[in-house]
């Protein structure tokens, strides 16, 4: 039988606490059962006890089929103990043998009709059940049995509203307002309700009744006014909303709601006036006005896109002092979001000053800054970056690439060490592998070539398919003419990452030369010349190299002359056309 129980569903667990409050409870009133249930001798009663407590320590072990087993030991004791009931049929329920378990369940809330939680299962039984007049009775009942149990009466209304029954619904209502007090929830459930119904005097009247209950607080005429509005009574929104900010100009619920009554009676210029007037008072909180630009940018889009009146609204508001970063951000969001991308940098900083951990607008001018190959901007905001989220490889990444262009290699490769000793588990491997090829790259260029060697394998442990880490590991070692059988291994997986990159081409073509493979070597410095867009003298000069070795020395001394004009810093090239012959380096 251990089988057939697996997993329970999560109102069988819970139903541990509920048994183990009530077992010994349960146990002890079996002493003061009617005539009709079983009375326990104190030996039945002993062994009923230990076998529903072991149960229970069973079930939270997970052994369901012996548990369930010590549960029909205890109705064997006492065919009438509620507890026991109440358990069993649980896994009746889960068993789907429904009879079985609606039976237990029933003659538990019968036997125990004060336990409020046998009752509450059962109710919940119906309802699932599709029962609702069986639960919506229980529950009626409940609700007089325990008057302290609101849930019985929100279970009822949920009932009665699914079955349309909207007088009932009504009066429940009424019942947990004489029990919580009257509150907008209620009161406009209430109104919902009445207009349901048809009932549109008893509707209004519902929500004019809460203004009166609370006349001190003008959030409720508020209320009434934009139900007013939705209804089609407008002038008496409207006078709501005036006697509003005639006792508080600066209220922002009224205002808005305002501006929105112009703008459904077509009042656009006044509607206009409106929002400026909540836009622009520094007395207005910023999540408000932050929600009615939203829905100014929605509706300025819908009709027609105009973005001149939502930016010049935008720059009136940028004038104020802020000290939340939000209507700044979603101002530029809504530039970048119109290719205004020149326009958006200042409004970024303007957020940056505000809320320097402001990532997204960071990262955003970083992004501009990179673009343009400003190393300047690049460390300025990646050193103010570091300093506010210093857990963002990010800023490290691009400032020692900042860092690096602007012939500054001892701080960026204190930049990468100090990314690479602060790695975590979870710290992204890509980023890493990136860290240690700058480190390589700027070892080389210090000439310190066994360091750069092992940064480049620590970059490929990381990510054996970081391409720039792959070419520059594979180009060094060719220079030092070592190590060329894996060179050439790397090399091949950049060609074949990127076959039109004339700087990948290149370093195979090169590898290739190295090792005596002229022809070979000619065929990718071919591509390479086809792809080199920029026209790097590096490249042409490999090319006469290789067209040297290949017997075309008309061609080797057209590429050297060429690679000359372009400005090579070659020791050998003036050589290599002096003497027409190649010379290595």
């Amino acid at each position: 039988m251990k089988n057939r129980f697996r997993i329970l569903p999560l109102l069988l667990l819970c139903a541990v606490v509920v048994s183990c409050g009530t077992s010994r409870q349960g146990a002890k009133k079996q002493q003061k059962e009617t005539a009709s249930q079983v009375v326990l001798t104190p030996e039945q009663q002993r062994k009923y006890d230990y076998f529903f407590l072991e149960s229970s320590r069973l079930k939270i072990q997970k052994d369901y089929a012996a548990a369930f087993n010590l549960l029909e030991h205890c109705l064997a004791i006492n065919p009438d103990a509620s507890s026991a009931l109440f358990e069993i049929s649980q896994y009746y329920m889960f068993l789907k043998q429904i009879p079985q378990g609606r039976a237990a369940l029933e003659k538990a809330v019968k036997n125990e009709p004060d336990n409020y939680w046998y009752s509450q299962g059962l109710a919940s039984f119906y309802q699932q059940q599709g029962e609702m007049d069986k639960a919506g009775a229980l529950l009626e009942d409940m609700s007089i049995r325990f008057p302290l149990k609101l849930e019985s009466l929100y279970n009822l209304l949920d009932i009665y509203n699914r079955q349309e029954k909207y007088e009932k619904v009504i009066a429940t209502l009424n019942r947990l307002e004489e029990k919580t007090g009257k509150s907008e929830q209620l009161s406009m459930e209430k109104f919902r309700i009445y207009l349901q119904m048809k009932d549109n005097r008893q509707a209004f009247r519902e929500i004019e009744s809460l203004v009166e209950e609370y006349p001190m607080d003008v959030r409720y005429q508020i209320v009434l006014g934009d139900v007013y509005m939705q209804n089609g009574k407008k002038e008496e929104a409207y006078n709501l909303y005036k006697k509003v900010l005639t006792a508080e100009p600066d209220n922002a619920m009224a205002m808005y709601s305002l501006a929105s009554y112009y703008d459904q009676t077509g009042q656009k210029e006044l509607y206009q006036q409106q929002l400026d007037t909540l836009l622009l008072n520094s007395k207005v909180p910023s999540d408000t006005k932050l929600n009615v630009m939203r829905q100014f940018i929605i509706e300025n889009e819908q009709a027609g896109g105009d973005s001149i009146r939502v930016i010049n609204l935008f720059d009136r508001i940028m004038e104020q002092d802020h000290d939340d970063a939000q209507l700044p951000m979603l101002y530029a969001q809504y530039l970048l979001a119109k290719k205004m991308n020149e326009k958006s940098l200042p409004v970024l900083e303007q957020v940056l000053n505000i809320d320097p951990t402001n990532t997204a607008a960071r990262m955003t001018l970083l992004g501009e800054a990179v673009g343009k190959e400003d190393s300047e901007e690049v460390i300025r905001l990646c050193e103010a970056g570091i300093e506010s989220n210093p857990d963002m490889p990010e800023f490290y990444f691009y400032l020692a690439l900042g860092y690096n262009q602007a012939e500054r290699a001892d701080d960026a490769l204190a930049v990468c060490q100090k990314a690479v000793a602060n790695v975590t588990d979870n710290s992204k491997k890509d980023i890493i592998s990136h860290f240690y090829a700058i480190m390589g790259d700027i070892y080389h260029t210090k000439k310190q070539n066994a360091e750069a060697f092992a940064a480049y394998d620590s970059a490929l442990v990381y990510n054996p398919a970081n391409i720039s880490a792959l070419n520059n590991y594979a180009y060094y070692l060719s220079l030092e003419r070592r190590d060329l059988d894996k060179a050439e291994e790397m090399s091949y997986k950049t060609v074949k990452a990127e076959p039109k990159n004339s700087t990948y081409l290149d370093t195979y073509a090169w590898i290739l030369f190295e090792k005596g493979n002229y022809a070979e070597a000619r065929l990718y410095i071919d591509d390479a010349m086809v792809n080199d867009a920029e026209k790097s003298d590096v490249i042409v000069e490999h090319c006469g190299d290789i067209y040297y070795m290949t017997g075309d020395v008309e061609g080797a001394l057209k590429y050297w002359k060429q690679a000359l004009e372009m400005g090579s810093k070659s020791k050998m090239l003036e050589k290599k056309i002096e003497k027409k012959k190649y010379i290595p380096e």
